[in-house]
């Protein structure tokens, strides 16, 4: 996978359009309909892979303390329905980690997880904490991971 990281601003209008296209897709016409377009875009990191048409493959969002959540965070996890279960979201999810921890030096990161992933991002070092809640209609639950120790 080629993966590109930008700012808001850094991205083209293509690249905003496949980003947001895989997004509806996945968030909205695949799950419930919600407001996807929360004004937090602005102040995140957008990571994200594009196929040989210019359409977005996979995509998640960074963001430092104090944006999304007081801890730094990631949002939007989502990878195409015809690449998913080939290990995209996980080397997506690595990376994203990987920046929080190398280049932002955040201690922690707190994310809003779907009930049904929490294995997922077991594996990837978060714990569930406090008491599982609905968003948008659906069972998340809250799960932080600590910088590892180096």
């Amino acid at each position: 996978m080629n993966w590109t990281m930008k700012t808001f601003d850094e991205l083209t209008n293509r690249e905003l359009y496949a980003i947001l296209r895989l997004r509806n897709q996945v968030f909205i016409v695949e799950q419930v309909p919600y407001q996807d377009l929360d004004r937090l875009d602005f102040e995140a990191l957008h990571l994200f892979s594009l196929d040989e048409e210019g359409e977005a493959v996979a995509y998640i969002r960074i963001f430092p303390k104090g944006v999304a959540f007081e801890a730094a965070s990631v949002g939007r996890v989502c990878v195409r329905a015809d690449k998913r279960r080939q290990g995209i979201a996980a080397e997506m999810l690595d990376l994203a980690l990987k920046h929080l921890d190398e280049v932002m030096k955040e201690p922690l990161c707190h994310i809003s997880a779907q009930r049904y992933l929490v294995d997922f991002y077991a594996g990837r070092g978060f714990v569930p904490v406090g008491e599982g809640y609905l968003e948008d209609g659906l069972p998340h639950i809250g799960m932080e991971r600590k910088r590892p120790e180096k």
